[in-house]
């Protein structure tokens, strides 16, 4: 099954927690929790955008989150928690679902949401604070990571677009900045000197693997528009290699491959990466070839040994 949202998560949470009667963690609760929903290796597997935490652990922790902003549940010590007596009283009365909209009947949930608002000045230059807007299925996380996405995407087909509409001379300067960037290519002199070169049976360039130049890479750039690369042009590459007697290369494109073209690339000897338009717009993003920063958000979290008064 699908891996439940943080809201779908809260009455089999808070339950857990009622049973228990004693403390628990978000990790114990993971693993009940998981059992309890069959949850398959794979849907624990999954993982948010950032590839930095598991979505059901995270989606658990946020509905533990809102509960103790809601009085249900409460801190006991650094990591753990348990039930309240009003978390009690709410099971009592067996509930079908908890959500964000029964949450609201407590105050202390109806403060936190105002705290969460946005606040902003009045024509009169008093601070008011608009209301939060609500809460989605999706956790803060989540939608936060949603949205940085969403912003990549469009930035990528951006990208994309300008690099359909640059000369060939310019594309292979964009070539030559994003390898050398990811450490190919010695220095940028070197590496301008050999893309572009070649021209030699399907070869545009050659470039060094390592900065010591232990061994070559060997270059095809294509910068088409819409049509795809096909098979034929990857075994005229693959046939330049050969002659070359050389065993890597790099096939880049604005374009896209074929399935073909692929499953050719997978069954013969030589070692050739193919690079596609949406992989080439990735990788110009990640390692900051063509874009630039326009504001950081960091995101924050308390730092708990900070407040050992023992240490």
């Amino acid at each position: 099954m699908a891996v439940p949202d943080y809201q779908s998560l809260m009455l089999p949470l808070l339950k857990h927690a009622g049973t228990l009667n004693s403390e628990l963690t978000t990790s114990d609760a993971v693993e009940v929790l998981a059992q309890e929903l069959n949850l398959t290796e794979e849907d624990l597997r999954e993982m948010l955008p950032s590839g930095t935490q598991f979505t059901f652990g995270n989606r658990v922790g946020w509905a533990a989150t809102y509960m103790k902003k809601a009085g249900l549940l409460e801190s006991t010590r650094r990591g753990y928690y348990r039930i309240t007596t009003r978390g009690h009283e709410l099971l009592a009365k067996q509930p079908k679902f908890i959500n964000v909209k029964l949450l609201g009947k407590y105050p202390e949930f109806v403060e936190f949401r105002k705290l969460r608002g946005t606040k902003t000045r009045n024509g009169e230059g008093i601070t008011e604070t608009k209301p939060m807007p609500e809460i989605s299925t999706s956790t803060p996380s989540e939608a936060l990571e949603a949205a940085y996405e969403n912003l990549r995407d469009e930035l990528a087909d951006e990208l994309l677009a300008k690099l359909k509409a640059t000369s060939p001379a310019f594309f292979e300067r964009v070539v030559v900045e994003l390898l050398v960037t990811m450490g190919y290519g010695g220095s940028r002199s070197d590496a301008g000197k050999a893309i572009g070169k070649s021209g030699d049976g399907g070869i545009d360039g050659i470039i060094k693997e390592d900065k010591l130049g232990l061994d070559v890479v060997y270059i095809q750039a294509k910068r088409w528009n819409q049509t795809p690369v096909g098979r034929p042009d990857v075994m005229q590459f693959a046939g330049a290699l050969q002659a070359q007697r050389a065993n890597k290369g790099i096939f880049i494109t604005t374009s896209r491959f074929t399935e073909d073209a692929r499953g050719y690339v997978s069954q013969i000897g030589s070692k050739i990466v193919l690079i596609d338009g949406e992989q080439l717009t990735s990788l110009m993003i990640e390692n900051n070839v063509g874009v630039s920063t326009v504001s950081l958000y960091p995101v924050k979290k308390v730092d708990s040994d900070y407040f050992d008064e023992g240490i």
